[in-house]
């Protein structure tokens, strides 16, 4: 499709929407026309300088620290399998984190601002770890001999040789880091009850029955995010003289299990159980957390298990987890076949693909919480609108990580089909699916527990249900035993999903290689 014919569909639609906003055709007016949104955006001109800077300001600072201590750890695990194996627990549990579920946590325990950098670092933290674990992977091993050859040390290899090979891809993912710093930012205004920030401006705006301020708002944190996402890649660009798609591969992390020898691979598997509990509980108890707010795992423990509160803890805990567990599923089903069926619209019909780009990465740019009211106001607040936000999450890197996989595959193996005189879906059911197979598995396990997060921003913003509304009620009552166990929960589940796609992987894989 030419950049006229582009255009012209981006007015097309425009207009579209103009009339159905105009005349109130969708869901009673629920989507208002774009000059609304911006008469209203107009108007309250005033109130967005202030709350742009406090969510600008907390993302930054999270953007620095989450990178700093990503960088620092990928290159200790780089070096370091033994390090990798033992950090594999809490590097997967801090991927798996739903940050609905910590919000209360965090405003609990920190002051001020800082559950917002926070929580804006821990967005940053899993995807440039892991790409600067990759990048430092991928060194040409020539370059590496030669520096050796030459007298030149560990400390010269990283430094002339494996960073310059991390360098494109750690800057590629400081463009999804940057996005997910202003959502993490974002997601802690709308659950801390400040008064600043455009998470705090949303969530006072909600009950004004007002669509066309929270489009304005929504929008506006769009455009925050995607401009981060836009001048990383600008900058990527002009460091490295073209940019890469960086998909995280969930296998990085496991370098340390295969690099192992043998007799250290029990300790190393548990200390990585237990790890991420020791953090937890040195982390109360260095901070001086009050008992009564911070929870040790101990005291969790008795809370679910030993306590009398026990069985009616565990018994709302199982009923939320019966209502949340299907939907993510479903959800994760659903967001995998939109992420297939938009990368297989990109193999066959490349002009329709890049029309749909621009829906697609608004979806990703919009935080969570701006684009849930939304939903609700278009969808109401059933079953509909949480399989809808648990598809907007989970679909798009789990299409980048499909494309990928299905770009990756030899034209060479395309010929013998379509020297049969095969059609294009043979070629694809028969050729290109199986070679992209790893890539599926990978969007799959990237697309677990984004599922569970988009199931539980739902329930607490919208249906009333599950984990995400146990986890409101647990927080007006200030039941902190209950937020610290829907917290811990969530965090297992993820890990459960995820390493249940795992484990999917690997039987099919051998199944494969058996075949």
């Amino acid at each position: 499709m030419t950049p006229a014919r582009r255009l012209a569909a981006g007015a097309a639609a425009l207009l579209a929407w103009e009339v159905a906003g105009r005349f109130g055709l969708v869901a009673d007016g629920a989507l208002p026309a774009p000059s609304a949104i911006l008469a209203r955006f107009w108007l309250d001109r005033a109130d967005y300088p202030a709350h742009v800077l406090a969510t600008v300001e907390s993302a930054f600072a999270g953007f620095v620290l989450g990178n700093a201590v990503a960088i620092a750890a990928g290159l200790l695990f780089a070096l370091s399998p033994a390090a990798s194996r033992l950090a594999r627990g809490v590097n997967i549990a801090l991927f798996a984190l739903p940050p609905i579920a910590v919000v209360p946590v965090l405003v609990l325990c920190l002051p001020g601002t800082a559950p917002r950098i926070v929580l804006a670092a821990l967005g940053c933290y899993f995807p440039v770890m892991t790409a600067t674990v990759l990048g430092l992977a991928q060194a040409d091993p020539r370059a590496v001999d030669l520096v050796r050859a030459y007298g030149g040390g560990a400390g010269a290899v990283l430094r002339l040789v494996r960073w310059r090979s991390a360098l494109p891809v750690v800057l590629a993912s400081l463009r999804v880091a940057a996005p997910n710093a202003v959502l993490g930012a974002i997601l802690a205004e709308f659950g801390g009850g400040g008064r600043s920030g455009l998470g705090a401006y949303l969530i006072g705006s909600l009950g004004r029955a007002d669509p066309a301020r929270l489009w304005g708002i929504g929008l506006a944190a769009t455009a925050i995010a995607g401009l981060a996402y836009g001048l990383f890649a600008v900058l990527a660009a002009r460091a490295t003289g073209a940019t890469r798609a960086v998909t995280i591969a969930a296998e990085a992390t496991d370098a340390g299990e295969r690099s192992a020898p043998p007799a250290w691979r029990v300790p190393l598997a548990l200390g990585s159980l237990l790890l991420p509990f020791a953090l937890w509980a040195g982390l109360v108890s260095g901070f001086d957390l009050p008992p009564l707010i911070a929870k040790t795992p101990l005291a969790v423990l008795d809370y679910l298990a030993l306590g009398p509160t026990a069985p009616a803890a565990q018994a709302r805990l199982i009923e939320a987890l019966l209502q949340t567990l299907p939907l993510a599923l479903a959800g994760l089903v659903a967001g995998l076949a939109v992420a297939l069926t938009l990368a297989l619209l990109g193999e066959v019909l490349p002009g329709l693909a890049r029309l749909l780009m621009p829906l697609a990465l608004v979806s990703q740019t919009m935080p969570l919480v701006a684009l849930t009211p939304l939903l609700v106001l278009l969808l109401g607040r059933g079953v509909a609108v949480t399989l809808a936000i648990t598809v907007s999450v989970t679909f798009f890197p789990a299409f980048v990580a499909i494309a990928q996989g299905l770009a990756l595959v030899p034209r060479a193996a395309l010929d013998l089909p379509r020297a049969y005189g095969a059609p294009w879906w043979k070629e694809i059911g028969l050729v290109a699916l199986p070679a992209a197979l790893p890539h599926l598995f990978a969007a799959a396990r990237l697309g677990a527990p984004r599922a569970l997060l988009g199931v539980m921003i739902a329930e607490w913003l919208a249906t009333g249900r599950g984990l995400g509304n146990l986890l409101n009620q647990a927080r007006g009552r200030l039941d902190y035993g209950m937020i610290w166990s829907v917290a811990l929960i969530s965090v297992l589940v993820s890990v459960a999903l995820y390493q249940g796609v795992l484990w999917i992987e690997r039987r099919t894989a051998r199944r494969l290689g058996a075949g």
